[in-house]
């Protein structure tokens, strides 16, 4: 088995850092909580945010506690629900997503499961399967799949009647409602 010397660790946290430090490359998109989605989330100082580079090859799967960004190349599935995934104007990504908000500037072929918004960019290439709360698809970006949108059709909403009971409002039962005879009398 390989064993890492003292001095290599710090050279290689000290690189880690150093590389940390680099402003992001920028992409397009926002909001970790799904409020505000726009372009500035995966490049926000606010959260922290993965980049993967122009020149790194991944095939695997990445679960993550933050935001990513593929601007290489990625074959597999990534689960961020509570966070923002991107695919960079460069970057290229072959698998299943599973996140809150989701920005395509580059080629994706694959699933897309957002609890938030999907926005695809004029530049990007789509194929595939997205299921979301809301989408955009900027004028000039191709896309070739299918939409599901809004909420899930077998959960029961019932917020509305909640809510009037909350404010005091009572429902009103109707007991009997007059025949079409007796309309047509009046």
């Amino acid at each position: 088995m390989f064993k890492q010397s003292e001095k290599a660790k710090k050279d290689l946290n000290k690189k880690v850092e150093n590389d940390s430090t680099k402003k992001p490359i920028e992409v397009s998109s926002t909001a970790v909580d799904g409020s505000n989605f726009s372009r500035d989330t995966l490049t926000s100082s606010k959260s922290k945010n993965t980049i993967i580079g122009e020149k790194i090859s991944i095939e695997g799967n990445i679960r993550s506690e933050e935001n990513l960004t593929i601007e290489g190349f990625m074959k597999g599935n990534v689960k961020i629900e509570k966070h923002s995934f991107g695919v960079g104007s460069k970057g290229r990504f072959e698998g299943e997503i599973r996140a809150n908000n989701v920005l395509i500037s580059g080629l994706l072929h694959g699933k897309v499961n957002a609890t938030g918004k999907v926005e695809i960019t004029k530049n990007a290439d789509f194929y595939g399967a997205i299921k979301a709360d809301s989408i955009a698809i900027e004028e000039g970006a191709f896309f070739k799949g299918e939409i599901e949108l809004g909420r899930d059709p077998h959960k029961k909403d019932d917020s509305f009647g909640k809510q009037m009971k909350e404010t005091g409002h009572r429902e009103k039962q109707v007991s009997s409602l007059p025949s079409v005879e007796a309309v047509k009398e009046n």
